[in-house]
Parts: structure tokens; sequence; C-alpha cells
């Protein structure tokens, strides 16, 4: 073996490694930051949305290098089991483009379908706790905020009247 082969794994090896962090990343860090509860800075939240614009173009690009490199430590690892290591690799990069084009939010957060109320008196919420109240007439509904963040809407009847509340 010479030191050009040896070079050359290693090179291939380190390209489908930065290809995965840097789609690992791409998937990952806006789902990190944006999420319900969680303090975000203007500037971490103005990075996740650009990553978040992004991701697709990105995880294809790092895609496609993992798959190059893959053929060219093919090329230069004769051993099966190194070479398999390799298409694992390569596989997790194509899988996280695929994952990019998938919208967690969507799947995170859907309609609450089947909401249920309880009388305001037998209601035990944190003193912080913040709702959205509405009143329609004599009727009065709270909803809050901590089941909203997760839901975003809430089709409901209050006073015979149809509303969707939304968070």
């Amino acid at each position: 073996m010479t030191i050009r082969t040896q070079r050359n794994r290693r090179t291939f090896s380190l390209l489908l490694l930065a290809c995965l962090a840097v789609s690992l990343f791409s998937v990952a860090y806006p789902i990190y930051v944006i999420r319900p509860f969680r303090h975000q800075g203007p500037s971490e939240l103005a990075l996740a949305l650009t990553v978040a614009r992004f991701k697709a173009v990105i995880t294809l690009v790092a895609a496609l290098a993992a798959i190059a490199a893959l053929i060219g430590y093919w090329r230069a690892q004769p051993n099966r089991w190194k070479r398999a290591l390799q298409i694992a690799g390569a596989v997790m990069a194509v899988a996280l483009a695929f994952l990019a084009r998938v919208n967690v939010y969507e799947l995170m957060f859907h309609p609450l379908a089947h909401a249920s109320f309880t009388p305001a008196q037998d209601v035990k919420l944190d003193t912080a706790e913040k709702v959205i109240a509405v009143r329609i007439g004599s009727d009065a509904r709270a909803y809050p905020i901590r089941v909203m963040s997760y839901h975003h809407l809430l089709n409901d009847t209050l006073g015979g009247v149809a509303i969707v509340a939304t968070y």
C-alpha cells in the first residue's frame, strides 16, 4: 500500500464525515432552535431560519459529495468491512437529504382535534401560566398557551359561534 493510497482513503473519509456533519447540522439545528418553550435569541433564530431556508440545497450537495467520496474510497480500499462503513455513511447523508425535504413543523404542530374542557374552578394552572381568553356573550373559554404552542390551532364552538383559537 502506498502513502498516496492511504492519503486518498483518509481524504475520502474526512470528506464523507464533513458531508455528514453539514447535513446533520442543516437538519437538526433549525429543529433545535425553533422549538416551543425555549428562549430564542435574535442571532440564533436568524441563523436557524437561514439554515432552514437553504437546507434542501445544502444536504443535496452534501449527499452528492458523500457519494463521490464513497466511490473514491471504494477504489482505494480493498477491505470490505471498511467499505461497508463508508456505504453506511453515504446512505446516512442521502437519508438526511431526504429528511431535509420533510417539514417537521407540520408533523410537530397539528390542530387539536378533540379538545376537552374543565370548569374554571377545577383548573389548576401555574400562577405564571398564560392563556388565550375568548368571550362571546356570557360564554368564555381559556386556552393555555402551553397546550396551544404544540397545536397552534383549535376549532371550537363558543356561544353557538364557530371559532378557531390560534397561537
